[in-house]
């Protein structure tokens, strides 16, 4: 005999199950007579509009005739819209025959799938979902000779989306994606039009563009999931170029779990011995007034790296000292980096370094006046003094004399590299060997050896006034101030 108070704890514990059977019901997101578990899951990251393109795999027992399947999406930021479900292997027999969203529940759905035979058959649930994101971070350590570094790249996942994904592969959308040159296409309406499209068409359109163009290769079976991630690794990077679009898909080595609410950090690469350069630049408009040295690499592969762009992120960069310490350098952010682009790392100025401008000398000549009540210039000279009192100066040549003088205080010899910008009708005049970066930029490269100074002289002639025919820069060779 079951005693009263055993039968009311029974009782009270059937109760209890009858409460929480439905909340486990909607922490799962396929539900048959028996759960399965996800074999793979691949996460696509496309941070520029909030959309993760989310493909799960799972291995499901289906009996002959009609299988209702449940897909719940409670607590999470999954577009329900975008739900697709796909059978892996063609001819299988199965079929879906509806897709339900029930009134009374409305974060679930239910699929019927009849199967022709008792069977076993891998599912592919795909669909988007926002809330996950990705940024990169880079750590640059230079040899104490500033020779070559040692770059390393992370990615930092963060997932709020209210969903886990364990063991997941991790895909990233590096470049610009142009959504609406896509959703064109698919529409087959002109550009102009798009803005015109309904939202939910728009939407519509914007998810198939999205998924066409983050599609990956086949999801990896079960059975060779830890081959097939090798394979795909050892393989080049790919780099699409559609349109007005560039971006590549960039695949994380291996899986990881990422929990909803956390962040987490993957290694993306490492590249030992990339070559660099030291330069020092003069460049006003671009780095102020002073002189700053620069780190200069290249995204290509004879500098151990152009398999990927390098997407934007901070990179922080330090130098071995040559007693197992390291000196901190700078860090910056580093800007989209194509493959075969110069990177420039700004190191800021260097003490050890001293750069001075100096202005020697001032003085106007080639006068030109115009006489009063009348349209007439003639030179200063041509009739003395008398013609300047009854006349106004209407022309006029300015020369400024410069001195640039940098001493190099450093153990090394090091090359400096100066760029100036001048406005209006102006003639540079030295005996650096200039070249023209523009056509009012005047460039010129030097070399100051190891505990070495160099004194740089140029002049400026504005020609103003009358004198002005154009606004360019004209290069002179000859000595600055005579």
């Amino acid at each position: 005999m079951v005693s009263a108070m055993t039968r009311n704890r029974i009782a009270r514990l059937l109760c209890l199950l009858g409460l929480l059977l439905p909340f486990a019901a909607l922490a799962r997101n396929v539900d048959l007579a028996t759960v399965p578990t996800r074999s793979t899951v691949q996460l696509t990251i496309y941070n520029s509009e909030d959309l993760t393109l989310v493909r799960e795999t799972r291995v499901v027992t289906f009996k002959q005739g009609v299988n209702p399947l449940q897909f719940s999406w409670a607590n999470t930021l999954i577009d329900p819209t975008s739900v697709e479900l796909k059978f892996r292997e063609s001819k299988t027999g199965l079929d879906v025959l509806d897709t339900t969203f029930p009134h009374d529940k409305p974060q679930m759905l239910y699929w019927n799938v009849r199967s022709d035979a008792n069977r076993e058959a891998t599912i592919e649930i795909s669909y988007f979902t926002s809330g996950i994101s990705w940024e990169a971070d880079y750590l640059a350590i230079a040899d104490p000779d500033e020779k070559t570094l040692q770059l390393e790249s992370f990615v930092r996942v963060r997932n709020n989306s209210g969903e886990d994904y364990e063991d997941a592969q991790v895909r990233l959308v590096v470049g610009t994606i142009n959504l609406v040159e896509k959703i064109a296409e698919l529409a087959k309406v002109p550009v102009g039009r798009v803005e015109e499209l309904e939202r939910e068409e728009y939407r519509d359109l914007r998810q198939k563009a999205a998924r066409k163009m983050m599609a990956p290769a086949p999801m990896m079976e079960a059975a060779g999931a830890m081959a097939a991630a090798a394979a795909e690794m050892e393989a080049p990077k790919e780099i699409i170029k559609e349109g007005l679009s560039e971006y590549f898909i960039y695949t994380i080595e291996g899986t990881e779990t990422v929990p909803s609410g956390w962040a987490k950090r993957l290694r993306s690469f490492e590249a030992a011995g990339v070559p660099i350069t030291v330069e020092y630049r003069y460049r006003p408009r671009e780095y102020g007034e002073q002189l700053t040295r620069l780190y200069l690499l290249r995204n290509d592969t004879a500098s151990r790296l152009g398999n990927t762009p390098l997407p934007d992120g901070m990179i922080r960069i330090f130098r071995a000292n040559g007693r197992d310490g390291l000196s901190y350098l700078t860090v910056q952010n580093l800007k989209y980096v194509p493959i075969g682009d110069r990177i420039e790392l700004n190191l800021g100025s260097d003490p050890a370094v001293v750069f001075e401008l100096l202005k020697r000398k001032v003085y106007r000549d080639n006068l030109w006046f115009q006489i009063k009540g009348g349209n007439l210039y003639r030179k200063l000279g041509e009739e003395g003094m008398r013609l300047e009192l009854d006349s106004q100066v209407a022309g006029w040549d300015e020369h400024t004399v410069y001195r640039q003088r940098i001493r190099n205080y450093t153990g090394k010899p090091i090359s400096v590299q100066l760029r100036r910008e001048f406005q209006g009708d102006v003639a540079f005049r030295s005996r650096l060997n200039p070249t023209l970066h523009d056509f009012r930029t005047v460039q010129f490269e030097t070399g100051i050896p190891a505990g070495g100074k160099a004194e740089l002289d140029y002049e400026i002639v504005a020609r103003m006034g009358y004198n002005q025919k154009q606004n360019r820069v004209e290069l002179q060779a000859g000595e600055a101030g005579r």
